[in-house]
């Protein structure tokens, strides 16, 4: 094996790959438009809603309002309430999002109260996991709760008590995090999984191209009765497919960070600024190495087994959902990075690089990381070599 001749099939297949226009939007045009786009548009729309909410008053219906005239007049004077006149089917109008909740006071209530009688319950009807519904369903509890501590207060008042019995205890937060701690969670929970999507989708055309692709154009026999050997051949579309990924990965991180600071600089971003040293930076980079090393040649080895372009994109994609789960897997409550998580790919560098966003550098597990990393990306690599030796694959048309 030469690496001169590794060289010119990795700079053949580049400049075949840059040609290419569908690489040229996969690699370079949708990475740079992928994050301004996202971050401004979704920003402009959350704004946008926020705004709407802010403007709109949530139309709801109060049932016996008779019988808790002071309550009723509460959340009449609020503002967020749009309150209609009471009808039979307030249910079917829920459901069809015309109405957001209704309000039940049961018969008698302002006389339970005055009598201190069993205490009377509200009934709140609401259109669960529909957000508008929700929310003026906790606004409701929020002024009956609000009600019921002015009528706890008259009663002891009544009697001579303070307030202060029904709290003898009074506790409060303090978050010890610092800002750019708490900043960099929340960047951590999404960047890497981001970062690894990239790393695969970056791979994907590449490998296909010069695999699948090649037996459709029939340039593959050409190329192996080239003077290079197979393994020369394999490790030059490894190392172009590998490049390919990278680049697509740096470009879209670049054009993300290139958005964020733009909104921030506008005030139309988050109150966190969003900020990574250098340094945790490049130790991030180190651990997706191994595994843009691992996808690429797991995507090539897959690839070369189709007869055609689109067989190879079908087995590919079980690629690109083995790579969703685990990355998922690193956003989910009480998933954290331990000896045995370190060797899980793709889940192990997610949960190690959301610590070294927050400014923490658990060595021990960064260590583990890097070395089962490199022994999946060796065995993706290894896998790729060993297709490329089997005739029955190469000629499988």
């Amino acid at each position: 094996m030469t690496w001169q001749k590794i060289l010119i099939v990795y700079r053949k297949e580049l400049l075949d790959m840059v040609r290419d226009r569908r690489t040229l939007y996969a690699t370079l045009v949708f990475p740079l438009v992928l994050f301004p786009v996202m971050t401004a548009g979704f920003a402009k729309l959350s704004e946008m809603s926020l705004e709407k909410t802010r403007r709109e008053a949530q139309r709801i219906m109060l049932l016996g309002e008779e019988h808790a005239p002071e309550l009723a007049a509460r959340i009449r004077a609020d503002q967020q309430f749009e309150v209609v006149a009471p009808e039979a089917n307030f249910r079917e109008q829920i459901n069809e999002k015309k109405l957001r909740a209704a309000v039940e006071f049961p018969p008698g209530f302002a006389a339970h109260l005055e009598q201190n009688l069993t205490a009377p319950e509200i009934r709140i009807y609401l259109y669960r996991t529909e957000l508008r519904s929700e929310a003026a369903a906790e606004r409701l509890e929020t002024l009956a709760r609000e009600y019921q501590e002015q009528v706890v207060s008259s009663r002891l008042a009544q009697r001579g008590f303070s307030a202060a019995l029904l709290k003898p205890i009074e506790t409060r937060r303090e978050d010890v995090a610092r800002p750019e701690q708490v900043a960099g969670m929340r960047l951590g929970r999404l960047l890497p999984y981001f970062i690894i999507l990239l790393c695969a989708s970056g791979a994907l055309h590449p490998a296909i191209d010069l695999t699948a692709g090649e037996k459709e154009r029939g340039t593959l026999e050409t190329l192996l009765a080239s003077a290079a050997r197979r393994i020369e051949l394999v490790i030059g579309k490894f190392l172009v497919v590998l490049t390919l990924s990278l680049v697509t990965t740096l470009l879209a991180l670049a054009s993300f960070a290139f958005s964020v600071l733009h909104l921030q600089r506008n005030g139309t971003a988050a109150s966190e600024t969003f900020t990574v040293s250098a340094g945790s930076a490049a130790l991030v980079f180190a651990l997706v190495l191994p595994v843009a090393v691992l996808l690429s040649g797991v995507l090539l080895a897959l690839a070369v087994l189709a007869k055609s372009y689109k067989e190879a994109q079908s087995y590919t994609g079980y690629v690109m959902l083995g790579v969703l789960l685990p990355a998922i897997g690193a956003v989910l409550p009480g998933v954290e990075i331990n000896p045995v998580t370190a060797w899980v790919p793709i889940l192990n560098v997610s949960l190690v690089a959301q610590e070294i966003f927050t400014g923490s550098f658990p060595w021990l597990s960064i260590a583990l990381v890097l070395v089962s990393s490199c022994v999946y990306a060796a065995l993706g690599l290894g896998l790729a070599a060993w297709q490329f030796n089997r005739e029955e694959v190469l000629f499988r048309t």
